[in-house]
């Protein structure tokens, strides 16, 4: 902790010096020459480096943690509780089933324990400490998960109800009649999409009983199918996968449209920060292309302060006028018509995770190549259920 909060304070030197060498060298245009941009751009490439290390020393931190951490559960509540038998797939030896048929080929033992996750087509479903540790990983993989509203549904369309328009309090004369003036009620249908990868484990390494498989399926499963979710969470059309916030149907709507279609300036940000109703605006976070923060990091407010800071403190992540910045390199960059920067409140982009996910070992598939696969799958789907909850920057 010592060494990554060493990197914040640097990192927020360099950005200091940085902003110094920016305001001492503006032109009367406001811009600044070549070779003072130069020098300006390798000062600004340092922060961005140290970020990375910060963020690289984090996950590193975070998994030492994840390792070092006790295999056996504490003494924490009374003898009795601890005798509870735990049934179906929250068992041991549904636990043991599974995670013996994933490292061999099925037998009758085996097969007996897992009836209760048996699903012939589908595969088996995982145990359910497995699936906790699941979207943990993926939470950590996925950031717009930590930042979304999360439920589960086990099975059909999830419909939620959502107020479409608000009545109203009316002035009247003594001994008028109330006019009726009442809300009007839609429904947002949250269904079930399915994203799904195929993992390749070599003979020996399944042989190996030090090869930990439980941790490899968790970290590799997040990441493939956390990328494919962040990308639809945020560019999804709604065909066959969720709708996501930059689509033109159901996505969020556009609270700023730039001047121009290749830059974007300070009054247009803190327009799009005021097009956000208040309610919505302490909850809410700017998510923002990489390339993005790179054109926003040069503007000032109208105190004269910069809209980005960098944050100097673990678990406090850098912010544009107060609000936190998420990055996100499926985030479109500055270009033609383009959608770059969202903010707003992402409790109302809701993700209905379908309960129950799968792995099927694929014995024979790879076999020739000396490697047994993993099929492993999820079901869900996301929308945004208040599209005025959460604004976006179009360019022009």
């Amino acid at each position: 902790m010592g060494r990554i909060q060493e990197l914040r304070e640097k990192r927020a030197s360099v950005w200091d010096k940085a902003k110094k060498f920016l305001d001492e060298h503006r032109q009367d245009n406001d811009l600044i020459s070549p070779e003072d941009n130069a020098v300006y751009e390798k000062m600004e490439q340092e922060v961005i480096d140290l970020g990375k290390e910060i963020e690289r020393l984090e996950r590193q931190e975070l998994l030492d943690r994840e390792l070092s951490a006790a295999v056996t559960r504490p003494l924490s509540s009374r003898p009795e509780k601890l005798m509870e038998e735990k049934t179906g797939k929250a068992s041991d030896a549904y636990k043991s089933a599974f995670w013996g048929a994933m490292r061999n080929k099925m037998n009758p033992t085996v097969l007996n324990a897992l009836q209760i996750g048996q699903d012939s087509e589908g595969g088996y479903l995982v145990p359910d400490e497995f699936e906790s540790r699941l979207i943990q990983v993926l939470e950590e993989t996925n950031g717009l998960r930590r930042l979304c509203h999360v439920i589960n549904t086990s099975y059909g369309d999830r419909k939620i109800p959502v107020v479409a328009s608000h009545g109203s309090a009316i002035w009247m004369d003594e001994e008028s009649a109330f006019q009726e003036n009442d809300d009007t009620f839609t429904q947002v249908s949250l269904s079930a999409y399915k994203v799904g990868t195929i993992l390749k484990v070599s003979d020996e390494l399944l042989n190996d009983s030090f090869f930990d498989l439980e941790s490899y399926i968790a970290s590799e499963f997040a990441r493939r199918i956390g990328a494919a979710e962040e990308e639809a969470f945020l560019l999804g059309n709604g065909v066959n996968k969720p709708t996501g916030l930059l689509n033109a149907t159901g996505g969020a709507e556009v609270g700023v449209t730039s001047a121009t279609g290749t830059s974007i300036t300070m009054d247009e940000v803190i327009d799009l920060y005021h097009s956000l109703k208040a309610p919505y605006r302490k909850n809410a976070t700017f998510v923002i292309n990489d390339a993005t923060i790179k054109n926003i990091r040069k503007l000032k407010d109208g105190q004269g302060q910069y809209l980005w800071q960098p944050s100097v403190q673990a678990g406090t992540p850098d912010t544009i006028l107060n609000r936190p910045v998420f990055t996100s390199h499926f985030m479109p960059k500055i270009a033609t018509g383009a959608k770059t920067i969202l903010f707003g409140d992402f409790n109302y982009y809701w993700i209905a995770d379908r309960l129950g996910r799968t792995f099927k070992r694929l014995n024979e598939l790879y076999a020739a190549n000396g490697q047994v696969g993993f099929l492993a799958s999820q079901r869900l789907d996301a929308k945004l259920i208040l599209p005025e909850a959460i604004k976006v920057l179009q360019q022009k």
